[in-house]
Formats: C-alpha cells, structure tokens, sequence
C-alpha cells in the first residue's frame, strides 16, 4: 500500500476573506521593510505577531514564502511571485475603496504617491507645500509617499500600484496624463582626482568631451537621451543620483547631476561643475495620472494641489 508522504499540503484557498486580506498586507510590508523586526514598527504589532501571521498565510497558501535565520531574510521564488500579485490585489482593493467613497461624495483611503529621487532640495519643487494644503483638504486619507526610479514610477502609475507619479518629462505615454510642474538643472561635475579639476576648462565643449568616461544612468531618461545624443562614453552606470554622486566622487568620471543635489559637495570642496555656461541641460517635471479608469477624487485633490502650489 502507497503512504502519502508528509510533504506540503494543498492550498485550501478558496475566497479571499478579510483576514486574507490581512495577512497579506502583513506580508507585504514585511517585503517592503526588509524583514519582520524592521516591519513591527511599521505594523505596530511584535515580530513573534508578525511571523506568526507569515505562518499563517504560508498555511493557508500552501507554499513556502520566505527564508529567515542567520543569513537574513530573503523571499523564495513562490514569495516573489505572491508578492508580485499581491502588490496587484492590494492595489485593486483600495481603487475598490476609493470608488465607494466617490459614491458616497467623500474622500477617504489610501492615497499611493511616488516621486523622483532628490526632488526635496529643489528650490523650484513645491511639493511638500502640496502636501500640507492637501493633508487640510482631505485629512481622512492616508498619504503614502515613495520614493522610486522613473521606470518604477511610470509602471507603478500603469498598474495601479501609484495613483500620482512625479518625474523628469522623457518621453510620453498615450495612456497616461501629464501636468506640468517644476523644472530642473543640471550640471555637468567633476570630483578632486579627476583631470578636469581645477584646470582650464577652456577647450571643452560638447565636441571634445567624449575624450572623458561618463557615468550615467541606466534606465530612460533625459540623462539617457543626452548621452546617446551627444555619444558620450558610458563607462560607469548608476541607478539614482545618489549612485551618480558617488562615482562623480571616485575621480574617474564625469556625470550630470542637479545642481540643487550637487551643492552640498561643492561647498564641502569635493565636486566642482565643469563648464557650466555651455555643458548643462534642463529637464521639466510633471504630475502624471492614469487617463483610464477615471482618478478617485483624492487623486484629482492632490492633483490639483501640487498645481496650485507650482503656480507662479
């Protein structure tokens, strides 16, 4: 006789209940802080509530979610993939939520808001103004603010995960609106060990300055096109202005970056602008939305917000 051996048990679920639903954001936000301890601040409940309610949705999925010891936490590949979808799920209930109270005239929920790296020191963005004429205008809606990359911003708007993004305009989707709002400026800078530091910048231009390693970003932006444009040699990426200081830094390349950003480095002798009357460019940042289906109430408010306070 054939003994069933004691391996995993199938999934028994079937419709997703509200503890359902409550497990997974658990999950969630043990994903998004990075592990359990870092999550009970987040969750404000102990991590041994915390892991329990991981057991919980493992049982009831049936699958092993993450690995947690010695080595840290880290998600299995069933993990990536439940996270994926819940991400999805999670996004979905709160439109859901959204859309009941525009039936009911009121702005309630969870307003998801993601915004481009090193906005805050902008003189020019106003958008921590926008915040605190939307927080009085709707102060039953918990704002959510990330911070992510263009790309992550512009798929998260589509999906529905962010309902507002805020980025350097580049390139436009038919499905998505764009206001415009503040613009940027940025700076061609060089670190101590490099070359150009302190020499005569005189003979540089934008002809001669392929003869120098550029670092750039990796992902499509106005960074990009410029570089491809002007076939400046890449030899060093980077994936946020923080990654583009740093190997400004190093000596070893030359990289744009915000002049609002670079300042402090500047003043501390560390970074110097190399040519900035001719080797510059400015980037315009917009506000972008989903066109379909129709942006919650909440979604219009802040909308309307940021554009009050970029006015002028």
């Amino acid at each position: 006789m054939k003994v069933n051996s004691p391996t995993k048990a199938k999934a028994v679920l079937g419709q997703i209940s509200d503890m359902d639903l409550r497990l997974l954001r658990v999950f969630k936000a043990v994903v998004d802080c990075g592990g359990m301890a870092a999550a009970e601040l987040e969750l404000n409940i102990g991590t041994s509530t915390v892991s329990r309610h991981i057991k919980d949705l493992e049982t009831r999925l049936g699958l092993t979610l993450c690995r947690r010891g010695r080595a840290g936490f880290a998600l299995t590949a069933e993990g990536e993939k439940i996270y994926a979808q819940t991400t999805q799920l999670l996004a979905a209930t709160d439109a859901f939520r959204s859309s009941v109270d525009e039936i009911h005239q009121r702005m309630g929920g969870q307003l998801q808001v993601a915004v481009f790296d090193k906005t805050a020191s902008n003189p020019a963005s106003h958008i921590a103004e926008a915040i605190a004429h939307f927080h009085a205008e709707a102060p039953d809606v918990g704002l959510n603010l990330h911070v992510a990359t263009l790309t992550a911003i512009e798929r998260g708007v589509l999906d529905g995960q962010f309902h507002v993004g805020i980025i350097p305009g580049h390139r436009a989707s038919d499905v998505l609106d764009y206001t415009p709002l503040f613009d940027e400026h940025m700076l061609l800078y060089c670190g101590t060990r490099h070359a150009l530091w302190n020499a005569d910048p005189s003979a540089l231009n934008w002809e001669t300055l392929p003869k120098y390693e550029f670092a750039g970003l990796g992902y499509h932006s106005p960074n990009m096109e410029l570089s491809q444009r002007m076939r400046l040699p890449r030899r060093a990426t980077g994936f946020d202005q923080e990654s583009i200081a740093t190997l400004i830094l190093s000596g070893q390349f030359l990289g744009f970056l915000p002049d609002h950003y670079a300042e402090s480095f500047v003043r501390r002798g560390l970074m110097q602008a190399v040519r900035p009357d001719l080797l510059s460019y400015a980037c315009q940042f917009f506000a972008i939305t989903r066109k379909s289906p129709q942006p919650s109430r909440a979604t219009l408010a802040f909308q309307g917000c940021l554009v009050r306070a970029h006015e002028g």
